[in-house]
């Protein structure tokens, strides 16, 4: 038997058609499909594993590119637990946030609502599919799926299985076809049928969708972090921040990319830190201070200072003190996550408070930006706008509100 094609606009009427039967599904049935969905996808590993196999052989894909695609057995259990994660939380649609009485006798409430079709357009990260459907599924949104051509057979593979599960409505987790950039043009301009779109992926990509949406996009931006080591910090707690923050996974966008080091203990510092980054195999770039006080830094062009690597590349600067710190920072961030050092409560404080980014952080690494680490189960993405989420989001974040207006009979005079 020969499948039947099925076009974007059919999906995208379909999805909305899930919508509707998914704000009907009680929490205690949500949870039940996730349980579900996270059996699935421990049993049918070894499937997905063939299907991300090649994709990684057809696309021939290296360094931080082929991390984001590659799938292993421990990944797969990672994303499994992640959809237990959410089932355990709190479901917010229909959380009641505010109730008042108007001097008429009028109750209002205000309530916590499904967006309704949620559209994701992503790359290479085959983890999204699981994550974005299984987010939208818990809050009674319907998504429609735009991954990377290269990570094609892995999230094919991935949707159908979760859509296979008992109970999914039909429609609940689309997936468009990767093949034609046609398919992101219709996602992206579906006024009517999708609610929200959200881009996840290089900033040619962001652009593209922030440029050419007609239906409302929430940008999830690129990481250009930052970690500023104080006068007052402990270096010992330094290195290790700064080791994890740019080698535990540097193809993410909360790894660290540039570290600013207070001029007073610069001569100090620089070259220490130096030394173990390039043990670590770290490429280390700088500017003139920096390359002074220590071998094998290259020079660092303006153009680094607000270049994203993804790959184990820092660039250093030495700054004259805090205040010089926050506004190179400003200057050259993607307002995602920075960092201070410092054993000086005032000078975190003030940081804290200046520096413009979703996160912002006081002796720790950057790479705790993240849903999962910040209670949220999996998520959507980072957000790096303020409008009408910021940071990683995920829940809450996936839902709007309406107002409940409880009356006796009031007319208005």
């Amino acid at each position: 038997m020969v499948a039947v094609a099925v076009s974007t606009r059919e999906k995208l009427e379909n999805a909305k058609g899930a919508s509707s039967a998914l704000a009907q599904l009680s929490t205690e049935q949500k949870n039940e499909l996730l349980f579900e969905i996270a059996g699935a996808l421990e049993s049918r590993s070894a499937e997905i594993l063939r299907s991300n196999e090649e994709d990684l052989r057809i696309s021939r894909l290296s360094g931080a590119m082929r991390d984001r695609l590659l799938l292993t057995p421990e990944r797969i259990s990672g994303m499994a637990g992640a959809v237990r994660d959410v089932a355990a939380l709190p479901d917010p649609v229909n959380e009641l946030l505010e109730e008042w009485t108007r001097p008429n006798g009028l109750i209002i409430r205000k309530i916590r609502v499904p967006l309704g079709v949620v559209g994701i357009v992503y790359e290479s990260r085959p983890n999204v599919t699981v994550d974005a459907a299984v987010l939208c599924l818990k809050t009674g949104n319907a998504v429609v799926l735009r991954g990377g051509k290269e990570a094609a057979h892995s999230n094919q593979v991935l949707a159908e299985i979760m859509s296979a599960v008992p109970g999914v409505p039909s429609g609940a987790i689309e997936l468009l076809d990767s093949a034609s950039r046609d398919t992101v043009q219709e996602l992206i301009r579906a006024r009517g049928l999708v609610d929200v779109v959200i881009p996840r992926g290089g900033p040619g990509l962001i652009t593209h969708v922030m440029e050419n949406a007609l239906v409302p996009v929430i940008e999830t931006g690129a990481g250009n972090c930052h970690i500023f080591v104080d006068e007052s910090a402990d270096f010992e707690m330094a290195n290790r921040i700064i080791l994890n923050a740019k080698t535990q996974r540097p193809s993410v966008c909360n790894a660290a990319e540039k570290l600013l080091v207070h001029e007073r203990i610069a001569a100090k510092f620089v070259p220490q830190i130096v030394a173990q980054l390039l043990n670590a195999g770290v490429e280390v770039r700088g500017d003139e201070a920096t390359r002074r006080l220590a071998p094998g830094v290259t020079p660092a062009s303006e153009q680094d200072w607000g270049e994203e690597y993804l790959r184990l590349c820092i660039a250093i600067a030495v700054v004259p003190n805090l205040i010089g710190a926050i506004d190179h920072i400003n200057r050259h961030s993607t307002k995602h996550s920075e960092a201070i050092i410092t054993e000086d409560r005032a000078s975190a404080e003030k940081f804290l408070r200046l520096v413009d980014s979703a996160a912002v952080y006081w002796n720790a690494s950057t790479r705790f930006t993240d849903g999962g680490e910040f209670g949220f189960g999996a998520e959507m993405g980072i957000s790096t706008q303020k409008l009408h989420c910021r940071g990683p989001f995920a829940l809450r974040e996936l839902t709007s509100t309406k107002y409940l207006v409880l009356g006796t009979g009031q007319a208005r005079l």
